[in-house]
């Protein structure tokens, strides 16, 4: 069983939060007694809906809207959370964009973009939790795409490569006092105009023959949250989805 209950009365800033996994995490982070500020872009929405059931569960609930396209607001968005709720124990990157190109038609203003969003940003929101918590933990999330190669969204790949790597110099740099690891998550959740056929059909590619779940990734993350003698790690959750790809070589996501 997981242990939690050093979590209770946390304060936890999860990115991307009104959404998909990063949705999922901040639920089951007020199951575990943790309070959340939930970071969101234009979800306004779904954030209130979170909120909602967020206080349902007991947890408090902040909600914080920022663009991490915009280095400023980026820059901006750890004081505004410690101005909003006071200090914070954890830290959770979610927020990604998840854009389709290839290395035949990848541009650099692409390429920017996609590594701003999903290493840049989570980056300064990491550096300035180190600046102002002396001890917490910092769990991002990367994908198995980081082993492999997917040719149809190049940039993206590497974006979260780069955050891989960031992950492991990060949990050096801010030792002793804050863990920091990451977790790649293979077939969880169908992308946007995709269903559950789409992991149906790829789960045939995985070692164990079968997709996972939002529930593999939460109980991945208090994993690491419950942790203190687990730093510098990527646990990957895909079924074993990235041995493979890692000894075939490149592969196509569809």
């Amino acid at each position: 069983m997981i242990a939690t209950d050093s979590l209770k009365g946390r304060t936890a800033l999860v990115t991307g939060a009104a959404r998909r996994i990063g949705r999922e995490i901040s639920l089951a982070l007020a199951d575990a007694g943790v309070n959340i500020v939930a970071h969101y872009r234009q979800s306004t929405n779904q954030a209130e809906e979170l909120r909602k059931e967020l206080a349902a569960r007991g947890s408090k609930a902040w909600l914080i809207a920022a663009d991490f396209e915009d280095a400023d607001e980026t820059q901006r968005l750890f004081s505004r959370v410690l101005h909003m709720a006071g200090p914070v124990d954890i830290l959770i990157n979610s927020a990604s964009i998840f854009l389709p190109d290839t290395i035949r038609d990848m541009d650099f203003a692409g390429l920017m973009r996609s590594i701003q969003v999903n290493a840049w940003a989570p980056f300064i929101l990491c550096r300035e939790f180190a600046v102002n918590v002396d001890h917490g933990k910092i769990v991002n999330l990367l994908d198995s795409r980081i082993v492999g190669f997917d040719r149809s969204h190049a940039a993206y790949s590497l974006s979260k490569r780069t955050f891989a790597a960031m992950t492991e110099m990060m949990a050096v740099e801010f030792a002793p006092g804050i863990t920091v690891n990451g977790v790649a998550p293979g077939l969880i959740l169908p992308p946007p105009g995709k269903d559950q056929r789409y992991l149906e059909d790829l789960a045939e590619n995985v070692p164990l023959k079968r997709h996972g779940n939002a529930g593999d990734i939460t109980d991945a993350v208090l994993y690491l949250l419950g942790s203190d003698f687990v730093t510098g790690q990527v646990m990957f959750v895909d079924g074993g989805r990235h041995l493979m790809e890692q000894y075939r070589g490149p592969n196509h996501h569809q």
